[in-house]
């Protein structure tokens, strides 16, 4: 195994592309085989350095509209049709969102993002939106970017106008498994979005979440159709099982399991940027093998409704493994 793993390495780094069946025999790598392992991730490792370079992206999110989801995405916290204990609140004002994110620029993040609950965002809700990423722009040196849902071609195009440089749409899980994980709309209303967004001129940050109880060919499946969509911004989410909502009893993934997930995308994806985000905690002291594995970003600080990491231990960690900030 560890010559196959050296073999598509070199194929990778001469400009080749491995195939689906590849992929999988990377993903059937036994947890126990530490060598093969080992290899797989200085792989993802060289090949991150070839085609990304050594800077690492540092993202943070904040909630501005927290819970009464009409959508039934069977891991939300925030879906109206669970019952998680999560607050809930209407969309936040604008003095709360420049504290914040004056707090997160001089703590040292990139980018920052306002995230809403509910499939979108209409009427007064969205013209408050768009207010406050022109004066986000304008008063912070942070790039701007949102998460709000299923949005239209005119919306993409008055946030882009606003100062928003990305945009952030999931896919979730591959376009087979996708219709177990949500029944209040459809892949295809995803696809619509993102094609919304780049047809604006945006950038598309869009990843998933790994864990849901799809089959490891799923989790394959999706990085190869995110890989078609020209994405070059991935988060890769690992589960965590809330309390509450329809997935909240699945053990959570193994941290090999995820680290080797984390290293196929480097592989099939190989000059994007590999985004740690929600679920990482459960890596504990692993984490910093994700950043010699494939990984060149992060969603730092707290997340939607979970705890997130501390920026500075973070910013201290990624420097310990060799990269620039």
């Amino acid at each position: 195994m560890k010559q196959f793993i050296q073999e598509i390495t070199e194929k990778v780094l001469n400009g080749g592309k491995i195939t689906f069946d590849e992929a999988m025999k990377i993903m059937g790598i036994s947890e126990s085989d530490v060598e093969s392992l080992e290899a797989l991730y200085d792989g993802a490792n060289g090949i991150r350095k070839k085609y990304a370079g050594n800077k690492v992206d540092l993202c943070t999110i904040m909630n501005a509209k927290s819970g009464k989801c009409s959508e039934d995405c069977k891991y939300c916290a925030q879906s109206a049709h669970y019952h998680t204990g999560i607050g809930e609140y209407d969309l936040i004002d604008y003095d709360q969102v420049i504290d914040r994110a004056k707090e997160m620029e001089r703590e040292g993040a990139h980018r920052f993002s306002l995230v809403t609950s509910g499939r979108g965002v209409e009427g007064e809700e969205f013209e408050k939106l768009v207010e406050m990423y022109s004066r986000l722009s304008k008063e912070t040196s942070l790039k701007v970017c949102a998460s709000h849902g299923i949005i239209s071609h005119e919306q993409a195009v008055r946030l882009k106008e606003a100062g928003v440089s990305m945009y952030h749409h999931n896919v979730e899980t591959s376009s087979d498994y996708y219709g177990e994980i949500c029944t209040t709309h459809t892949y295809q209303d995803r696809l619509d979005t993102i094609r919304n967004i780049q047809e604006a001129g945006m950038e598309l940050c869009c990843g998933g979440i790994i864990g849901m109880g799809e089959a490891v060919e799923d989790r394959v499946k999706m990085a190869f159709e995110i890989g078609g969509l020209g994405v070059k911004s991935i988060p890769v989410n690992i589960l965590n099982p809330i309390p509450g909502t329809p997935l909240g009893e699945l053990e959570p993934l193994s941290p090999v399991e995820a680290l080797k997930t984390m290293a196929l995308y480097r592989f099939v994806i190989p000059d994007c940027y590999i985004r740690y985000a929600g679920g990482r905690m459960i890596l504990g002291e692993l984490q910093k093998i994700g950043f010699r594995a494939g990984v060149n970003a992060a969603l730092v600080g707290n997340y939607l409704t979970t705890i997130g990491s501390k920026i500075e231990d973070d910013i201290q960690l990624i420097r310990c493994e060799g990269f620039d900030i």
